[in-house]
């Protein structure tokens, strides 16, 4: 797939079965994430790679999240079973550093940019992904399972796989809607 069709009809697939991405599809989607604009290279971003008992685990961190936040039985059955929405999900964290020139915004974005290449590396290869967010991506509990600091800020959830429908290419968006002169 050419850069310019892949950027023009990328989108998200919110269904997704097996398989995940191989050994080597998996590489590929890594290495997108790394050549992100980063300045003063320094990879404020972390890749935490869950898959078969990686998505259990994944689900229990959910699950003692949306209790310890007083979830009911809806919320808790929902907690439960949303990592299985695909067979690969990747949190992306941002892991800021102190810097005198690039401020945390600065490494946040490049950490959501390590997020968009994934997910376009993963579109090249025929593979499926949507990058989620939601509350856990924002909850003290699933930073402190994931051993993240306080510092560090999940950018989103990338869930891959296959997709299970062959959607229909969106209509190209006219981008110049969304641009303005000075």
């Amino acid at each position: 797939m050419d850069a310019k069709t892949l950027l023009l009809t990328r989108q998200s697939c919110p269904r997704l079965v097996a398989p995940a991405p191989d050994e080597q599809q998996l590489q590929v989607i890594l290495d997108a994430a790394a050549r992100v604009p980063d300045h003063a290279g320094l990879n404020p971003y972390e890749f935490i790679i869950a898959t078969g008992e990686g998505l259990d685990r994944l689900a229990a961190i959910y699950v003692a999240a949306a209790k310890a936040r007083g979830a009911d039985e809806a919320a808790l059955n929902k907690a439960q079973t949303m990592v299985y929405r695909a067979p690969m999900v990747i949190t992306v964290v941002a892991r800021c550093q102190p810097h005198p020139k690039v401020p945390v915004l600065e490494q946040q974005l490049a950490a959501g940019c390590a997020a968009m290449a994934m997910q376009m590396a993963a579109f090249a290869q025929g593979l499926g992904g949507i990058w989620r967010t939601g509350d856990f991506a924002f909850d003290a509990n699933v930073n402190q399972a994931l051993g993240l600091g306080e510092q560090d800020q999940i950018v989103g959830f990338l869930y891959l796989g296959t997709p299970a429908v062959v959607a229909p290419i969106k209509s190209t968006r006219d981008g110049s809607a969304f641009a303005r002169w000075l």
